[in-house]
């Protein structure tokens, strides 16, 4: 069992910065053709407040949120097999957006919404319990010390987000990184807006139902490590 009494007493804080790479190899032609064009058209306003009912063209019956969708394998996944819900999926790394928007593009899938940076001012703009589930995925791990201030699971960030998951939604987080799995669930426990459901070791070492595994999972696998699935319940 992942132990949760990993805390540094890090003085947390959310600065609305992102931290990493936003660019990686270069793009390929029709890649930079959607980032001028096809992503336009899907990303979310750039001020003030968030309807996210409003964002879709046709009607959806309720939003998910994926915080970091990486090469966006899991969140095409989702989209496909529930087109009655609106992703809204939040990533800096242009490279991971662009292969997104490919598939976005191949598919034919509109009940996904993008925004291409911090997805912390994102949350920030959302209505409160406007979302029924949040999605975190394979984070940067920051596995520094002196870096884990800008780990995106903190004291602060769960306080968000728990803002804006409604009473019975879903946080949804999974890592290869057994320090991280701790901090996050160390988190949780004294949170007073979530509760972490786990009763048995495959609640946490299995995937939830739907799971995708993503090229990050399988680097893991790769390299030896063993992922953890953590579902908290918003209270």
């Amino acid at each position: 069992m992942p132990s949760a009494i990993a805390d540094d007493n890090d003085n947390e804080t959310l600065r609305g910065a992102f931290y990493g790479r936003r660019k990686g190899k270069k793009l390929r032609d029709r890649q930079t053709d959607l980032i001028n064009e096809l992503l336009p058209k899907l990303r979310l306003p750039e001020e003030g407040p968030i309807s996210p009912r409003d964002l879709f063209d046709t009607p959806i019956d309720d939003i998910w949120l994926e915080i970091g969708f990486g090469g966006g394998e899991h969140l095409i996944a989702q989209a496909l097999a529930h087109r009655n819900i609106g992703i809204i999926g939040c990533e800096p790394f242009i490279n991971g957006m662009a292969k997104l928007l490919s598939m976005l593009d191949e598919e034919d899938i509109t009940n996904v919404r993008l925004h291409d940076a911090d997805a912390i001012p994102v949350i920030a703009r959302l209505p409160e319990a406007s979302i029924s589930r949040a999605y975190i995925l394979y984070p940067d791990p920051w596995p520094k010390r002196r870096h884990r201030k800008r780990r995106i699971v903190s004291d602060e960030s769960l306080a968000m987000l728990a803002r804006v998951i409604r009473p019975g939604g879903l946080l949804r987080f999974a890592t290869d990184i057994d320090d991280y799995a701790a901090w996050t669930l160390a988190r949780l426990e004294r949170s007073p807006d979530f509760v972490w459901q786990a009763e048995r070791a495959d609640d946490w070492r299995q995937p939830w139902d739907g799971w995708i595994s993503t090229r990050y999972e399988q680097k893991a696998f790769r390299e030896g490590r063993t992922p953890s699935y953590i579902t908290a319940v918003r209270r």
